[in-house]
């Protein structure tokens, strides 16, 4: 089956990072997409789409229900099948988002073949925002397929991935038992406060950051602050500065311009002992390593 996906009509202001990868009911397609707004248009298949570089805003409505949240590598959102979308905005690039297109049909036989529900009520509900963990790693495993290129081998690993993806969609997000969560009930940093955090984050990453200078960013008290920005990303401050720290150190040690020493102060780590240790435990592997492999590969692109 053959999808007509809506994304060339869509992202007006992104452009494809690859070849689009297409199967029998699935269509994979990895963009970046700048700032600013998005084509409104009537969405003829469902559509998971997984960010995997950048942080931003995101507001978007979809049949009159508005949503907006912060994202960070490992956010998805789900746009179903008939769904109008309208009045998209993005406050930063996304660097990288891989768009998984599905047809409706497909999600209806994983709902009557293991679940036993009656196609009329397996409509997945427009959910946005998520911090799902197997949405991920099914993203990250199609990212895969698409950095390597299409192999025969392929076809009996899709049909299973799109199988498990399905059957997870159509059990968590199916619109009789998902709903947005209620701001007023379960209160978060709203997406001013947010950035404003995030930013101070990203102009001090070279230097020592506190949970009370933190705080005073959003205006909160340090206890309130830590609840809030964990419900708002999924993760504590400390940790999320901590990411942030070793992600900015990727990037530099696969450029091979500065020397690790350098590369530890400008990212906050205050020294090389200190940086290496982190880095090993985080990515399983010293700085000069990570630097050797990842040079290796973009000197060869």
């Amino acid at each position: 089956m053959q999808l007509n996906s809506h994304g060339d009509r869509k992202y007006i202001t992104g452009r494809r990072l690859s070849d689009v990868a297409e199967w029998s009911g699935l269509r994979l397609e990895l963009w970046r997409h700048e700032a600013g707004g998005l084509a409104d248009l009537g969405l003829e298949c469902t559509e998971i789409g997984i960010l995997l570089s950048g942080q931003l805003s995101v507001r978007r409505t979809g049949d009159g229900q508005t949503q907006e949240a912060f994202a960070r590598p490992g956010t998805s959102w789900i746009c179903p099948s008939g769904t109008y979308e309208s009045d998209i905005r993005l406050s930063a690039p996304m660097d990288e988002c891989l768009h998984i297109f599905l047809p409706p049909t497909l999600l209806e036989r994983a709902a009557l073949e293991a679940y036993e529900i009656d196609p009329g009520k397996a409509r997945l509900g427009y959910a946005g925002g998520l911090n799902d963990t197997l949405l991920v790693q099914i993203g990250t495993a199609f990212r895969s397929l698409l950095e390597r290129g299409p192999a025969p081998t392929d076809r009996l690993l899709v049909d299973g991935m799109r199988t498990t993806l399905a059957a997870h969609l159509v059990s968590q997000y199916s619109a009789d038992h998902w709903r947005a969560p209620d701001m007023q009930a379960a209160r978060t940093l709203d997406p001013v406060r947010l950035k404003r955090v995030v930013d101070l984050i990203e102009h001090k990453l070279d230097a020592e950051l506190s949970l009370e200078e933190l705080a005073a960013q959003a205006c909160l008290s340090p206890f309130h602050f830590t609840r809030l920005f964990r419900r708002a990303t999924g993760l504590t401050p400390h940790r999320y500065v901590m990411e942030r720290r070793i992600q900015v150190a990727q990037e530099r040690l696969a450029l091979g311009r500065l020397a690790l020493v350098e590369i530890a102060l400008e990212t906050g780590f205050g020294s090389q002992a200190n940086f290496n240790r982190v880095f090993r435990k985080a990515t399983g592997m010293s700085p000069g390593q990570y630097r050797k492999l990842h040079c290796v590969a973009l000197c060869a692109t």
